[in-house]
């Protein structure tokens, strides 16, 4: 199993080169790696960004911020990217990242994580669900939606 460890703001352009390759294959717009790696070199020196990597060298990475929150004592995170290196995929590396992940927001002080997936990523939404994330609130029957806008 991968060995899992914080990115520090040094580490912005792995980061970034990972980030860019998830949103590539999938067909997703990115701004390139110079400009990820530019806002992340940034980010990764404070507080509320963090980024975790899998392996040596790196072959997956994980991406979350922390935000205050009305409804909580503590910070809420949101995992942004969950990503692994296709060769590398199925062989419980996925669940090795979000596992710190999860024991980042707890050791902050929080006490949720969320995490928005395209409702048709199948696979994505088994794995959540595997690890015990659900889109349904308590006493309710239909699932949450995200809603956005670009402004």
């Amino acid at each position: 199993m991968s060995s899992v460890r914080p990115a520090g703001a040094s580490e912005a352009r792995t980061v970034a080169v990972l980030l860019d390759a998830f949103n590539r294959e999938f067909d997703t717009p990115t701004p390139g790696p110079d400009v990820l790696a530019a806002r992340l070199e940034r980010l990764l020196a404070g507080q509320q960004v963090v980024a975790l990597l899998a392996g040596e060298p790196p072959e997956g990475v994980a991406v979350l911020t922390l935000r205050p929150n009305a409804w909580y004592d503590g910070p809420v995170g949101l995992l942004d990217e969950l990503y692994v290196v296709p060769a590398h995929r199925s062989q419980g590396r996925g669940a090795a990242l979000l596992a710190p992940a999860e024991q980042v927001v707890h050791e902050r002080g929080g006490e949720l994580l969320e995490v928005n997936v395209d409702g048709g990523d199948v696979d994505a939404r088994r794995f959540y669900e595997r690890h015990g994330y659900t889109c349904v609130e308590p006493g309710q029957t239909e699932p949450s939606l995200y809603y956005y806008r670009e402004l």
